[in-house]
């Protein structure tokens, strides 16, 4: 039976719908309200999950208003905007690593954490130890969280297992959890997280590209490949050779570079030709122009510099002015425990100045531009032929997504 929606009575509708919609927005084209925003009165009708159509206020009613087959919406003069799309997210671990937050404050930075055993090992640990029930149950309960503040859309990675079995373990789980997920969830294998503590430098890189990635594609179980590209982690050449072999399997580049020095990773990602580059906290300045050029997105992570008691001068300002194609994501990990985007554009408008609307932009169409774009899959924009997932905002201001951060209660999802 189809199921037919009727949204009417809007506030501003934020569509985000100019130009080329499989292309990200740059510059000042992220903030031009009269390109992005409809104003009060528009009709959104919705058939079966996807908008059909959507009208100025009383052309569709007119026609649906007295059937008693169609669910009417009432937005109550409140504004209307796309659901947010988080483009990186950690789904996949068990453990508790909070009293880090304790050595952080004594002074100990990520390295030194990591040396003395906690990091990214500690959660392996923890993660090889739980039953697949058990991961099963965090997947739900974290992209629960993630629906309750407003994403309809995700991308989640594997990377703490670093062992064939639990790699798979955790990919396997995630890719069931989106079977039955009312939001499209895009798995990354991150195998290339950490080095395990048994394995040698050389046998670990041995099993990831002769033992894990064979599996993983086989398997079809990924979307993309990702590799932690930072001095102390993976090497450049490392992180290449990894890529290279991905590449040649059908997998998408994904790459966490640049995060606590400018170690070239945005360069490698650019050469590799990688669909985004996440942190790029460090990145130089002509990096960035080379890797917009080369149509790589910049993914900046503003949630795990403030977790980890870092100064928030992440450059999005430069990269708006500049004219850089960028987006936001939540980072959700063990150290960076949040999946509200309204919490991370939050940081971006209040610490960083950038402007409300641009920052929308930066967690719904700009990282959606990152992923599959063959279906009626979300794009982060409110158009007829994709999924209707949207928030009606508790105000008349397209502001208020970023104005109660931390709270769930200030939209109501429309998915």
């Amino acid at each position: 039976m189809t199921r037919t929606v009727l949204i009417h009575g809007s506030g501003s509708v934020v569509t985000l719908d100019s130009g080329n919609l499989s292309e990200p927005l740059r510059g000042h084209e992220m903030s031009d309200r009269e390109a992005l925003i409809r104003e009060s009165g528009t009709e959104i009708l919705i058939t079966d999950g996807v908008i059909s159509d959507i009208q100025t206020e009383g052309s569709i009613i007119s026609e649906w208003g007295d059937s008693k087959d169609v669910n009417m919406i009432n937005a109550d003069g409140r504004c209307i905007i796309p659901s947010f799309v988080d483009s990186h997210t950690h789904l996949a671990w068990s453990g508790d690593r909070s009293h880090e937050i304790s050595m952080r404050q004594r002074g100990m930075s990520y390295s030194d954490i990591a040396e003395s055993g906690g990091g990214i090992r500690s959660t392996v640990l923890s993660t090889r130890k739980s039953s697949d029930e058990e991961l099963r149950h965090a997947i739900k309960s974290r992209l629960y969280q993630a629906v309750e503040h407003g994403t309809g859309r995700l991308e989640a990675k594997s990377g703490y297992g670093l062992n064939l079995e639990t790699e798979i373990r955790l990919l396997k789980e995630m890719k069931s959890v989106a079977e039955e997920s009312s939001i499209s969830i895009e798995t990354t294998w991150l195998g290339a997280h950490d080095f395990p503590v048994e394995k040698t430098r050389t046998e670990y890189m041995t099993d990831l590209i002769e033992t894990q990635l064979p599996r993983v594609i086989e398997e079809n179980l990924a979307s993309y490949a990702d590799v932690f590209c930072e001095p102390g982690w993976f090497s450049l050449e490392e992180t290449e050779q990894i890529c290279n072999e991905a590449k040649v399997g059908g997998l998408g580049i994904r790459l966490h570079v640049d995060e606590f020095v400018d170690g070239g990773g945005l360069d490698l990602a650019t050469e590799l030709g990688a669909v985004s580059a996440d942190h790029v906290a460090k990145s130089n300045f002509e990096s960035r122009r080379a890797a917009d050029e080369a149509g790589v997105m910049q993914t900046f992570l503003p949630g795990t510099p403030y977790a980890l008691g870092k100064n928030l001068d992440l450059p999005l300002k430069d990269c708006y002015d500049s004219g850089f194609a960028f987006s936001m994501a939540t980072d959700f990990n063990p150290n960076c425990p949040t999946l509200s985007l309204p919490f991370v554009g939050s940081l971006a408008v209040h610490r960083m100045g950038l402007d409300p609307l641009a920052a929308l932009v930066a967690v719904t169409r700009n990282p959606a531009s990152t992923m599959s774009q063959g279906g009626k899959e979300h794009r982060g924009t409110i158009e007829v032929g994709k999924q209707s997932s949207m928030v009606i905002l508790n105000s008349k201001n397209i502001e208020a997504w970023i104005s109660s951060f931390g709270s769930t209660n200030q939209f109501k999802m429309i998915n």
